[in-house]
């Protein structure tokens, strides 16, 4: 039995030290941190249950790994400590009793509970006021001088203010706001490049760059929460050593809170876990201190870790599993997308069976092989993503995936990738995958919003025949639903009126609905907002489009040419039978035509406040006279109506371009006649 125990001892020993170097000295680890922790767990317990078989070496007696030697050496005055875990209430529990009894009985009083941030341990250390060295935590005694590039930080102040103590070593997390990572991974994504896995390991390789001004691009940002050495001040609590702080400038998390009791920490660890998808950037835990500094000297420390701290350690959001299959599915506008069909795997609070892989140079970049274990990514409600492979699991005779040469549904039409798009799409109009998509998409909250319409329902009416395009939502055959299982009279009455009510939404949730292809939700409001009626949308020229604030020429092109074609034109013909609403004003198709057109062909650029109109009235009243009113000044604009507070920058383009500027009466006048005075 202790045979056997000391060779999986010395086992996980080489494993947790191997994916020790791969975390914290190359920021490119192979498994997720919960696979990570149950190596050590188990380390822990085995060692536990053989003191005889411990050693000094173990990765349960040290901290991190030993620093890379990209960078010059930093030797920590005080070490950089790791912390405990506690993975549920009764480890948390337990935490507190042996700190309690090591304490002789006395209160331990309050408790510090702090966030637990997804970043990079670093020491800052401040001499006469000035940031003179930044470090890595290495392997706690020994890190790495980052100074150059945390000089970069924004957050991170490089002077004190006057009365700060002499030497003063603060202790933080240097982490990627959630914000800055997607634009990071917007960026890679543009440039054809592999995307990031996550925030972690992207701050750790942008904080590890040789060059600072790369570090300076990436948007990274600090808390503080320790101090190391300090000469100069004394404080007689943690909490008052983080207002100290905060004091000072240094960057202090608002999340921090002090309560009095052990059941008051545990529910902020449950706050912790319901506003984890709410916070701007990634935490995986809490931290709970004891608040005296006294008591913090008294119970001390292990060999790796404070006794009067642990670290709660919230569900993980990544998780290792087999990548059975990619297959590919059409969306609504045509495109193919790759998706994993995964062993099913708890993850993130769910149990995940499929997951995003993007497109084809994504599944390339990630070099991810049905056969696979690979590692799936959670975080509340985003859609579940493969992160890449665990290299080391893989079978020789995997073979590389090929994208697709067709589309999946039975007529088997190619598909297009165009130059410069990173997508492939099916371009059969009648493909029943493609169709499915749209009819989905039409239905959706953001576009007409039909209640009672769901994908089960959509698949089921196009395999009954009974929708082939968008238009036959409107006139479907109630009597045959009705004899499908499942339908009774009154789920058939309440899927008529969602219909119904679908008729009276606004032309921008329309043009969202037709699906046109680079068109979004706020573009959509754009065009609609501009033109005012579907109808002057499909009469517009390319150029005409381009013209819309915020819709550049790709866009323009893409509308126009969805309404050149005849199915399209087919379609929207039968909506008009149908009675929907065409205008982005809600019953506003008869007052328009009621009111004289006399802004037909016009194009009015309104700048500055009116008095007798609202920002929207004021557009409202030129497209109802058959008139265009863009957000910006260009060579098709007939006249600026200039109002109280006006743009220079439109002034000055109306006057370089010789374009009438009209006052408010002027543009009353306008409205009513036509004619320009």
């Amino acid at each position: 039995m202790t045979e056997g125990a000391e060779e999986r001892i010395t086992e996980l020993i080489e494993l947790v030290r191997y994916h020790d170097r791969r975390y914290h000295g190359e920021d490119a680890p192979e498994i997720p941190d919960v696979e990570y922790d149950q190596f050590k767990r188990e380390l822990l317990e085995l060692e536990a249950a053989h003191p005889e078989l411990a050693r000094p070496d173990s990765p349960t007696q040290t901290v991190g790994a030993d620093p890379s030697t990209l960078f010059e050496p930093v030797e920590h005055r005080m070490p950089m400590m790791s912390l405990d875990n506690a993975f549920d209430r009764d480890e948390l529990r337990a935490w507190a009793d042996r700190a309690q009894r090591r304490l002789d009985a006395e209160d331990f009083g309050d408790l510090v509970c702090e966030l637990k941030f997804d970043g990079l341990a670093v020491s800052l250390r401040y001499e006469g006021g000035k940031l003179v060295q930044a470090a890595t935590r290495g392997n706690g005694r020994v890190g790495e001088d980052i100074t150059a590039n945390v000089l970069t930080i924004e957050s991170v102040p490089h002077r004190l203010p006057a009365g700060a103590p002499e030497v003063l070593e603060v202790r933080g997390e240097i982490y990627l706001p959630l914000a800055a990572f997607d634009a990071l991974n917007a960026q890679q994504e543009a440039e054809g490049k592999s995307r990031y896995a996550n925030p972690r390991n992207t701050a750790a390789g942008s904080l590890r760059q040789k060059d600072p001004s790369i570090t300076a691009t990436r948007g990274l940002a600090m808390w503080c929460y320790s101090v190391g050495e300090v000469q100069g001040a004394q404080l007689a609590t943690h909490s008052a050593t983080l207002e100290f702080l905060e004091s000072t400038g240094l960057p202090v998390n608002p999340e921090t809170v002090t309560v009095d009791s052990l059941e008051a920490a545990w529910q902020f660890i449950e706050q912790c876990e319901a506003k984890r998808h709410d916070l701007p950037y990634e935490i995986d835990g809490a931290v709970i201190k004891i608040d005296r500094l006294d008591l913090q000297q008294e119970l001390g420390s292990t060999s790796r870790a404070p006794r009067w701290a642990v670290a709660y350690k919230l569900p993980p959001e990544e998780q290792t599993t087999t990548l059975l299959d990619i297959h590919v599915s059409i969306g609504g506008k045509g495109k193919a997308t790759p998706f994993a069909v995964l062993d099913p795997v708890f993850v993130g609070g769910s149990t995940v069976a499929m997951a995003t892989l993007h497109n084809e140079d994504q599944v390339r970049a990630k070099d991810v092989r049905p056969g696979d274990t690979v590692v799936v990514r959670k975080a509340g409600d985003v859609i579940p993503e493969v992160l890449g492979p665990v290299l080391a699991d893989r079978p020789d005779d995997l073979v590389e995936w090929e994208f697709p040469s067709v589309c999946p549904c039975p007529h088997r039409e190619p598909l297009i990738r165009e130059e410069g798009d990173a997508a492939h799409y099916c371009r059969f109009p009648r493909c029943p995958e493609q169709l499915r998509g749209w009819i989905e998409h039409f239905a959706a909250r953001n576009a007409l919003d039909i209640e009672h319409l769901g994908e089960q329902r959509v698949r089921l009416f196009i395999d009954l025949g009974l929708i082939t395009d968008v238009a036959d939502i409107y006139t479907l055959d109630y009597d045959r639903i009705r004899e499908q299982e499942g339908f009774g009279d009154l789920s058939v009455a309440n899927l008529a009126a969602a219909i119904e009510a679908s008729k009276e939404q606004t032309l921008a949730r329309l043009m969202v609905g037709l699906n046109i292809r680079h068109l979004g939700d706020t573009t959509s409001e754009l065009l609609a907002d501009a033109f005012g009626h579907l109808d002057r949308i499909m009469a517009a020229t390319v150029e005409e489009l381009a013209e819309v604030d915020g819709i550049g020429p790709i866009m323009a092109e893409s509308v126009y040419e969805f309404f050149q074609s005849e199915a399209n034109r087919e379609i929207v013909g039968k909506l008009r039978t149908a009675e929907l609403n065409f205008a982005q004003e809600i019953g506003s198709d008869t007052a328009a035509e009621a009111l004289p057109q006399t802004l037909e062909g016009k194009t009015i650029v309104v700048t500055g406040g009116l008095e007798g109109y609202s920002r929207d009235g004021v557009g409202a009243a030129i497209k109802a006279r058959g008139g265009k009113s863009p957000g910006s000044v260009s060579s098709k604009t007939t006249a600026l109506v200039v109002g109280e507070n006006p743009g220079a920058s439109k002034l000055d383009k109306a006057e370089k371009l010789g374009i009438p500027v009209l006052d408010e009466g002027q543009f009353e006048q306008l409205l009513e006649t036509g004619v320009i005075s």
